[in-house]
């Protein structure tokens, strides 16, 4: 059975401070915690106003990966986009940047067969990933692991601390690293399988329509999904790929899917303001250049441009889009390949 604790019941139990959630303790009998009130500052820094508009006094400022009580949704007149505001401890917070989160812990997989790979899901604020070597032994990584993004378990061995922890596969890099079992969930084979596999490649179509800054989802002509998405910054600065930040008009098809990929260098070591995006979930890559629709776990802003180029999307969403674009979705594999859905972008 699930245990659900506050926040302020986490953090006795365990002794910790927001700063050592990674490493929170193992508590006999329990499988989770549940905050349902919670939010991580998904940017540099957020100001807490003293109402719910940019122009009011500014109150305080919360900092990166910190953890934020909400007490109450306020939909105020600005921005009309998204205007959905947090009233939090003494004041108000845009949710632009900010990550609804949870903390559920988690009992580890029965076993692993040699070669298997199971995907998981992050089910806490954060964790810390940490490697071993010969040569330095183990070492903490610059980045973290954040709430639902997902990732590829290829073994399970034992951690920094002696007790087991899952080793994961890193699509970009090729080196492994391990993280705490408690963290994640394994994520259940039936909530991957196809949706509608009967209807053929051609009868399926995605539309985005880049001015309104929403996606659609069609079956013979009939629309049977819609959500807003945020697309690529049409000025944003150029890469070191020297691409664009704009998301490409035109038709173009579902090439390649993957369920986690790393986005970003390959920095194992990158701190929290480098771009590297460990496994970014439910990724469905459209053009060779590597734009793609994808989850999305460090906004919440849908609605307006915001990205590199790709589409950004709630997650829930993403997944289900995985699930019933074309091609379709092996089980156990790291990606798969075809002739998929057809995609239109257009303003």
């Amino acid at each position: 059975m699930m245990s659900k604790f506050t926040r302020r019941d986490f953090l006795k139990l365990g002794g910790l401070s927001l700063g050592s959630m990674a490493f929170s303790p193992r508590l006999t009998g329990m499988s989770g915690f549940d905050d349902r009130n919670l939010v991580r500052v998904a940017t540099d820094s957020i100001s807490v106003h003293s109402q719910p508009n940019d122009e009011s006094r500014i109150v305080s400022t919360w900092f990166r990966d910190e953890l934020v009580n909400v007490y109450e949704e306020i939909v105020a007149d600005e921005p009309t986009y998204n205007p959905v505001w947090y009233r939090v401890w003494g004041g108000y917070m845009h949710r632009a940047r900010l990550q609804k989160v949870k903390i559920l812990y988690n009992d580890i997989l029965p076993s692993l067969a040699e070669g298997e790979r199971r995907l998981v899901e992050v089910t806490v604020p954060f964790t810390e990933p940490w490697r071993v070597s010969k040569a330095f032994g183990w070492q903490k990584l610059g980045f973290r692991l954040y709430f639902g993004s997902v990732h590829w378990v290829e073994a399970i061995e034992d951690g920094p601390k002696g007790q087991l922890w899952y080793r994961i596969y890193d699509d970009l890099t090729g080196f492994p690293y391990h993280i705490d079992t408690m963290h994640v969930k394994p994520i259940s084979l039936d909530t991957l399988t196809p949706i509608t596999p009967e209807v053929e490649v051609q009868h399926k179509r995605i539309e985005v329509n880049l001015t309104t800054q929403t996606l659609t989802a069609l079956e013979y002509e009939n629309q049977v999904f819609q959500t807003e998405i945020s697309s690529g910054l049409p000025y944003g600065p150029r890469g070191a790929n020297g691409l664009s930040t704009k998301t490409p008009e035109g038709e173009f098809r579902i090439q390649d899917k993957m369920p986690a990929k790393h986005m970003g260098d390959g920095n194992l070591f990158a701190d929290a303001d480098d771009y590297e995006l460990p496994g970014v979930p439910w990724t469905c890559f459209f053009t060779k250049q590597g734009h793609a629709f994808h989850g999305t776990y460090w906004h919440e802003n849908f609605g307006v441009p915001m990205s590199h180029g790709c589409i950004n999307m709630r997650t829930e969403e993403a997944k289900w889009l995985f699930r019933w674009a074309v091609p379709p979705h092996e089980i156990g594999k790291t990606y798969n390949r075809g002739y998929g859905t057809l995609v239109r972008i257009h303003y």
